[in-house]
């Protein structure tokens, strides 16, 4: 399935965090969106990998994407090395995206900018017609490089050089945030508590999206970075 959209994470619930406005926005708009995860998220103090792929699964029903996928690299412990390169390069080959978003290119979590990097070296080698690489049946996946990647904003502020409106669909992003259960407040949970799971951190969720949103003129935004400058042809397509 060709895609617009891909979406990389590092874990199940990154994107939901941090562009799942951005990628409700987009399906609602007809485009065919993706997210792939690196990982399973096991190493996360709360629930199981189980449970985050059963959660992640009804995420994806929420947000109307075309594809979640799950590489299943070692949570924690992925590199960025050939093989992991490779990997990502399959999928940027399967899925064919116009648009990539990764993640944060740094963050409190270090798999966050580990991941982020791994994506734009992938993105490069992905394109390289010499590099030959076969999907599961043993089909060959033709060079493929999106046109665009982009790095959502995570934990740690970052400054983004654009801003998404995603005021309509707001409530769409914290449906699917709320979906990992497992993650976040729930009063009656007798998990250990942690970063995520207090009920600040939804707040913090909320100040986010409306600062950014202001920072545009819209009641909610997410924010992303860029690797190259951005081109337009007409100054009227900028808001």
């Amino acid at each position: 399935m060709k895609l617009d959209v891909l979406a990389f994470a590092a874990h199940p619930d990154d994107t939901e965090l941090s562009c799942a406005g951005t990628l409700a926005a987009h399906v609602k708009q007809g485009y065919k969106v993706g997210v792939v995860d690196f990982t399973r998220g096991e190493m996360g103090t709360r629930g199981t990998a189980e449970i985050r792929e059963v959660e992640a699964g009804n995420s994806a029903k929420i947000l109307g994407l075309s594809v979640r996928d799950n590489l299943g690299f070692e949570d924690a412990f992925f590199v960025n090395d050939k093989y992991h390169q490779l990997e990502v390069a399959k999928a940027m080959r399967k899925y064919r995206p116009e648009i990539v978003l990764a993640n944060a290119v740094t963050d409190r979590h270090p798999d966050h900018g580990k991941a982020a990097r791994l994506v734009v070296d992938a993105y490069f080698l992905a394109g390289l017609s010499k590099i030959e690489l076969t999907d599961e049946e043993g089909n060959i996946l033709e060079p493929w490089r999106p046109k665009s990647v982009y790095h959502y904003i995570q934990s740690v502020y970052i400054k983004p050089d654009f801003v998404v409106d995603v005021s309509e669909h707001w409530e769409t992003k914290m449906e699917a945030v709320r979906a990992f259960k497992s993650q976040f407040f729930d009063p009656n949970s007798t998990e250990p508590e942690t970063y995520i799971s207090s009920p600040e951190f939804m707040k913090l969720l909320e100040a986010r999206g409306k600062d950014l949103g202001h920072s545009v003129g819209a009641a909610y935004g997410e924010g992303f970075t860029i690797n190259r400058h951005l081109g337009v042809k007409n100054l009227f397509n900028l808001l």
